[in-house]
């Protein structure tokens, strides 16, 4: 058996060095699972496979002791809330259960439970799903510029290039990627491999068949070797390939990297499994030096996903083996959901150390409206905005020139890497974002977004450290010092009063422990200490990980922040109207770049908050940080490998469950397509140089009640505890009127000792300041009329036929709502509606006081941020 196993690994060892095509799936008869079986391990894995009834496919892409696995498909069992259950997951949670007994410890299926279980080290139903693409619908052409002597003196026929402004800008001179100096040096892309993680490409259209690589080209979409766009909306894979590698000729435009190849890989053409999602981020990647991927999690400022233990192993599986070493290059969009106050820090694609994320500026360098903003963001390229899309090449020997957003500023981005890499063909991954730091053009100076890190950088949630330009980084490219390998370190995980949190899945957690946010947020502290950082041969700081366990009943109103010992913030979160989810932070990681070079010596603050609004409530579990950098002896560095679960607090050791299709949020994401909430008028979006990204992030930590007295206090106070000031506002009106009522009642009972009673002759408070009063209001005073002079009336006491405003508060110079408002308006610039708007003085009170606030539509649903 042992000999057969031997030869059987043998033939599978040497089939793994060859690039094969991905076996047909059959999803419709068959189920599959990703199985990563432990090397060396007591049991074979084709023993494993019998165990748990399934026949084994395929090596899962480029992953080692990663396998493909499948079961025909069958009518499974429930079990006792009512759910399905998978028979190959039931398979193996019935081994995992017999391995733990210790009533038959001894026997030998006990024996050979264990033997499998303890060889697998990870188990996952693959369940296809869509990606999503970003790009933007059809809209009006832009208007022509002229590049005319450009072209003539480069010998450029292609017809549209006049109209490439990203390529040379008129109007705008300084914005625009500046590529003609590169190809002046004599770099064009040539010998360079770009691959294009899209909806397919055209690789039959003029100006991409003389750039197409067939050989590390595939869509698993549908398992066929050609990435062919078959949907009627599959052209974004095309126009972003066409800008980076459209061939200098009478088609179209021309690519920044116009001699570089072009792969395409289909993945946004339909469902798709993480086990081909992770093949596919390695496909080709021994000659691939950058994939473009413009695509993530849908941006409409509700979700928060990223990618599966599997899609994570593969990225650094690129990143340790792609390239002989050197690391693919990933480049990401950071996504188009700026006006649905998106950030890239909830999308676990832009927030990864390995990714380059790029977001937008338009022709005129101002920030899109739809461009989402995060600490995450490391430089900003030219898309659409202002009246001006990106021109490029499309589907059918088509033109298109209405490209843009987020997802065409990141094949700008490529082209430029692509020209660097043919210049220096030996720059790893994390040189070239070094590069995109020490070369980046600061854009709009006086944008109130910028601020200064401690490494004496610039940098902004908006614009990262800059706009890339080509020549600037590609000249530095040629003279560029490699950096040493990486070295990180991983502080403990902090449990915040014995926080913990249990993966229930299905998308759902239960949280203990932790301390409850209160007013103010609350705290958590870790200091980095000299000796850590020899003992983990880290030199200096690149990328930082903040991981957060955080229970909250609305997601979107937590904000995070990381504040360093030299004082710089990052925000990490900030409010997102929109995210309404109750699933809070499961160990979710943020990342920032805005610390890179910094000297992380000391301590760190991590500050969380919400909204204080008392109908939702959270509390802080846990936390850690990683941080990336520079080792300190390159002969002691070690590559990093993906750990299966990163999330569980406390940290744990044990085997992980298998994963049924729908317990992790990130295998059922449905990622954006490029057309999913970008605007439709992106290519004329509001430019702006004026907002910082957070407004309520002033960069600078609120006074400490100890260290400035009580002028600071009540700075404070005024500062971020207004509505204490309504309330002491209204308290005091309270004790004004109750004044006011004994005196007056002291005043009738003098003149009830003189002389009869006469109705008229008493007003009630709630004629005060009315223009006049109201009849028949007399009668014997009681503790009615002081509601009467704050509170809303009555029926029995308002007049049925009264032109005049009904009793109220409205009299004192508020309405009748003013305590639940942040600033009382005492009447000058009311937030709800005060006077009435009907024949009924009753109801129009009381719509006064329950009016709906702009952002609401008497549905309860919200209006669209524009």
């Amino acid at each position: 058996m042992k000999l057969w196993w031997t030869v059987l690994a043998t033939i599978f060892a040497s089939l793994s060095q060859v690039h094969s095509t991905p076996a047909v799936r059959h999803y419709d008869s068959y189920n599959y699972y990703a199985l990563e079986h432990k090397p060396h391990s007591e049991i074979p894995l084709t023993d494993v496979a019998d165990a748990l009834g399934v026949e084994v496919v395929e090596q899962a892409g480029e992953l080692e002791d990663v396998w493909l696995v499948k079961a025909p498909k069958a009518d499974g069992n429930f079990d006792r809330r009512g759910e399905k259950l998978d028979p190959v997951l039931a398979a193996f949670e019935s081994l995992k259960t017999k391995a733990s007994s210790v009533l038959s410890s001894r026997s030998e299926d006990t024996i050979h439970a264990r033997k499998v279980v303890s060889s697998l080290k990870f188990l996952e139903l693959q369940a296809p799903r869509e990606l999503v693409k970003r790009a933007p619908p059809p809209v009006r052409p832009p208007t022509p510029t002229s590049a005319l002597e450009v072209a003539k003196r480069l010998g450029l026929k292609d017809p549209l290039f006049p109209e490439q402004w990203h390529i040379v800008n008129d109007d705008f001179p300084e914005h625009m990627m500046n590529t003609t100096p590169v190809w002046d040096m004599g770099f064009t892309g040539k010998g360079v491999l770009t691959s294009f993680l899209d909806d397919g490409l055209d690789f039959e259209t003029e100006d991409l068949k003389d750039a197409f690589d067939a050989d590390n080209s595939y869509d698993f979409n549908a398992h066929v070797p050609l990435p062919r766009p078959t949907g009627i909306r599959d052209h974004h894979g095309t126009r972003c390939a066409g800008q980076v590698a459209a061939r200098r000729n009478e088609a179209c435009g021309v690519g920044i990297a116009y001699d570089a190849k072009a792969a395409g890989v289909r993945i946004l053409g339909g469902p798709i499994s993480s086990v081909d999602e992770a093949a596919a981020l390695n496909y080709g990647f021994k000659d691939v030096s950058v994939y473009s991927c413009s695509w993530g999690p849908r941006d409409n400022g509700q979700t928060m996903e990223g990618p599966s233990y599997l899609i994570r192993k593969a990225v650094v599986n690129g990143i340790n083996k792609g390239r002989d070493g050197k690391g693919s290059v990933f480049v990401f969009a950071s996504g188009n959901g700026g006006r649905q106050n998106d950030q890239c820090n909830f999308d676990g694609y832009t927030n990864s150390i390995y990714s380059v994320t790029v977001s937008s500026i338009d022709y005129m360098g101002l920030h899109p409206d739809y461009s989402e903003a995060c600490a995450a963001n490391i430089i900003v390229a030219y898309s659409s905005g202002s009246g001006n899309h990106i021109v490029t090449t499309d589907r059918g020997n088509e033109c298109t020139k209405r490209h843009g957003g987020t997802s065409a500023a990141a094949p700008n981005a490529v082209g430029v890497f692509a020209l660097a890499l043919q210049a220096r063909p030996d720059l790893t991954w994390r040189d070239i974002q070094y590069l995109c730091i020490a070369t980046a053009r600061k854009v709009n100076s006086n944008d109130p977004d910028w601020e200064r890190t401690a490494a004496g950088h610039w940098y902004s949630y908006k614009y990262g450290y800059g706009a890339l330009d080509a020549y600037a980084y590609v000249k530095a490219a040629q003279t560029w010092k490699l950096v040493k390998p990486q070295a990180w370190l991983h502080t403990e995980t902090i449990q915040i009063n014995g926080g913990k949190m249990h993966d229930l899945g299905h998308k759902k957690y239960r949280y203990i422990g932790g301390e409850p946010i209160g007013p103010g947020g609350v705290e958590g502290k870790i200091t980095i200490t000299r000796e850590m950082m020899v003992e983990h041969n880290l030199e200096s700081l690149e990328h930082i990980d903040v991981r957060v366990w955080i229970s909250h009943t609305k997601r979107g109103d937590v904000e995070v922040e990381i504040i360093s010992p030299n004082g710089v913030k990052s925000v990490l979160a900030s409010t997102r109207e929109f995210d309404e989810s109750k699933t809070g932070f499961p160990g979710w990681r943020f990342m920032t770049i805005k610390h890179w070079g910094e000297n992380p010596i000391g301590e760190w603050k991590l500050k969380i908050a919400d909204q204080e609004d008392p109908a939702q409530n959270g509390t802080f579990l846990g936390w850690n940080m990683a941080l990336w950098g520079t080792a300190i002896d390159p002969s002691k560095a070690v590559k990093w490998e993906e750990p299966v679960v990163d999330n569980a607090l406390p940290p744990s050791n044990s085997p992980p469950r298998p994963v049924p299709n729908d317990s992790d949020g990130a295998k059922t994401t449905q990622l954006a397509k490029p057309t999913d909430l970008l605007p439709t008028d992106h290519g004329h979006a509001t430019g702006e140089n004026t907002r910082p990204s957070f407004p309520n992030a002033t960069g600078k930590p609120k006074p400490q009640q100890d260290a400035g007295g009580w002028v600071d206090d009540v700075s404070d106070m005024v500062s971020s505890q207004k509505w204490s000031f309504a309330a002491l506002g209204g308290l005091s009106l309270v004790i004004v009127g109750v004044i006011v009522y004994f005196w007056r009642r002291r005043l009738a009972q003098q003149r009830l000792a003189n002389y009869s009673s006469l109705a008229a002759d008493d007003t009630h408070m709630d004629a005060i300041g009315q223009n006049r009063i109201i009849a028949g209001s007399g009668g014997p005073r009681t503790t009615r009329a002081l509601y009467d002079a704050f509170g809303e009336p009555s029926n029995e006491e308002l007049p049925q036929q009264s032109s005049v405003n009904p009793p109220s508060a409205r009299g004192l110079g508020f309405h009748s709502g003013f305590l639940d408002d942040d600033e009382p308006s005492a009447g000058l610039t009311p937030k709800y509606r005060d006077e009435p708007t009907g024949a009924d003085p009753v109801s129009d009170v009381r719509s006064a006081s329950t009016s709906l606030t702009p952002r609401e539509s008497h549905d309860g649903s919200r209006e669209h941020l524009a």
